[in-house]
């Protein structure tokens, strides 16, 4: 069960007034406060971060596989060639690592876009559960955390890297239901955790002050004296879940004091007004979020950002391309079929365009209190759930970092020998000094991180 509708439910039989439940139960899961999260795995010293760099990461999404033969290069190492997907991002190609042979090798329940998705992040499998894909097994939600909760915890659990969010997940077009098709965050078992499509209900949640701050002071006021007068009456299960509810209140109202106390390094972007959000305003809302995602790390109001661009089997038809197909029905058509071919690496060409467009913005605006760009101290990683839409191949996984991380070697293309990504999660965690035995399956994690020096 959804972990807000048990929030909810439980809120509603303390006895909790109608009036704050919304405030409590609708409020997206990247809000929860740093108690409320899972704990950090392992014993890691507040010092076991890098020099207390501002070290941040950015994971960004598309769906449905890319043209293998449009994307990777034939030439290993610094000189590979520039391919037609990767043409928009032939700028930065002295600060990208491409790998191939990076492979989700989790199996179990649900179809491979299902497993795609909600297990690319994760590395673990899905939970048995109800939602029928292509395949004969129904399944649920993810069973344990994704890479980018898991760093946001480990970061949020020290005094010198915690910030006001942890992160932020930035969705563009995402589809408007709850699915493993369309969740690749989890901020633990069975608690996926939703992007948010509109800009600006993420404008005003980084930088709002309006009533709405005052009305919610007030709410979380009555509330915690609510929770407090039920709190002698209840057993020792319910009355752990009520300090729970308790932290997550306070921790609420010190982060109203602290926004309201922020002040920026940056000042907050200008968003054109009115932009509805559809699907023919995609180019238009990408960008937005964009903006509003540096804009966030240059005010360190987050070091975890997660973007995603529509959704595993995602239809977009990127009709502004000329293209009035839907990109799942493209991605199914066969190799032999030279005009969806070309259509398909239109796509991935326009998706290689906005990853451009963020490596640019985070190039061109300053870090603060450094010498360099936030790109210097960034990490862009852009995936997908397949390798390949005709064959919903799981192998060879789309993996191509850019920017700078801890240890790794830029500028060059490698070619690994079919490793599972679960592999890859913790090279990134280390990166950030992080240092993990295992992450999701633990079978799928032999031979450690991957040496990417």
């Amino acid at each position: 069960m959804n972990h807000f509708y048990r929030r909810r439910e439980f809120l509603a039989k303390l006895g909790v007034g109608a009036a704050a439940l919304p405030f409590l139960t609708g409020l997206p899961e990247a809000c929860l406060p740093v108690a409320c999260l899972p704990k950090v795995r392992g014993d890691q010293p507040a010092d076991a971060i890098r020099g207390h760099k501002k070290q941040r990461v950015i994971i960004m999404f598309s769906p449905n596989g890319v043209v293998q033969d449009n994307y990777w290069p034939e030439t290993e190492g610094s000189e590979f060639e520039i391919t037609p997907i990767l043409e928009p991002l032939a700028d930065f190609k002295e600060r990208m690592l491409l790998l191939h042979g990076v492979s989700n090798k989790v199996r179990g329940d649900g179809d491979s876009h299902m497993r795609g998705m909600s297990c690319l992040l994760t590395g673990a499998e899905l939970l048995p559960g109800n939602i029928q894909g292509g395949s004969d097994t129904p399944a649920g939600w993810a069973s344990d955390i994704s890479v980018d909760q898991e760093l946001k915890t480990f970061l949020q659990s020290q005094p010198k890297t915690s910030t006001r969010f942890g992160s932020v997940e930035f969705g563009v077009e995402v589809r408007d239901e709850a699915d493993p098709w369309t969740r690749m965050c989890y901020a633990g078992e069975n608690r996926p955790v939703a992007p948010v499509s509109d800009p600006y209900a993420i404008f005003k949640r980084m930088y709002g002050r309006s009533k709405d701050d005052d009305m919610l002071r007030s709410v979380l006021d009555d509330v915690k004296d609510q929770l407090k007068t039920v709190g002698n009456q209840l057993g020792p299960e319910a009355k752990e879940m009520m300090e729970e509810h308790q932290t997550f209140v306070s921790e609420m109202q010190r982060d109203l004091r602290t926004a309201a106390q922020q002040k920026l390094d940056s000042p907050a972007p200008n968003l054109e007004d009115g932009v509805a959000i559809r699907e023919s305003n995609m180019p238009k809302i990408s960008r937005m979020q964009i903006d509003l995602l540096v804009n966030g790390f240059a005010n360190d109001m987050n070091r975890v950002a997660t973007l995603q661009f529509s959704n595993s089997v995602g239809q977009i038809r990127m009709k502004w391309l000329g293209i009035n197909e839907p990109h799942h029905q493209l991605s199914h058509d066969p190799d032999m079929k030279e005009d969806s071919q070309k259509k398909l690496t239109k796509i991935n060409q326009w998706y290689a365009g906005e990853m451009h467009y963020l490596l640019q913005k985070l190039a061109d605006t300053k870090d603060p209190g450094t010498d360099g760009s936030l790109l210097d101290n960034t990490l862009v990683i852009w995936t997908n759930e397949l390798g390949k839409g005709n064959s919903h191949t799981l192998q060879n996984i789309p993996m191509l970092l850019a920017g700078s991380a801890g240890g790794f070697k830029m500028g060059r293309y490698l070619k690994l020998d079919d490793v599972a990504h679960n592999r890859l999660w913790m090279s990134l965690a280390s990166a950030f000094g992080h240092e993990l035995e295992s992450f999701g399956k633990k079978d799928l994690c032999e031979g450690g991180k991957l040496n990417l020096a």
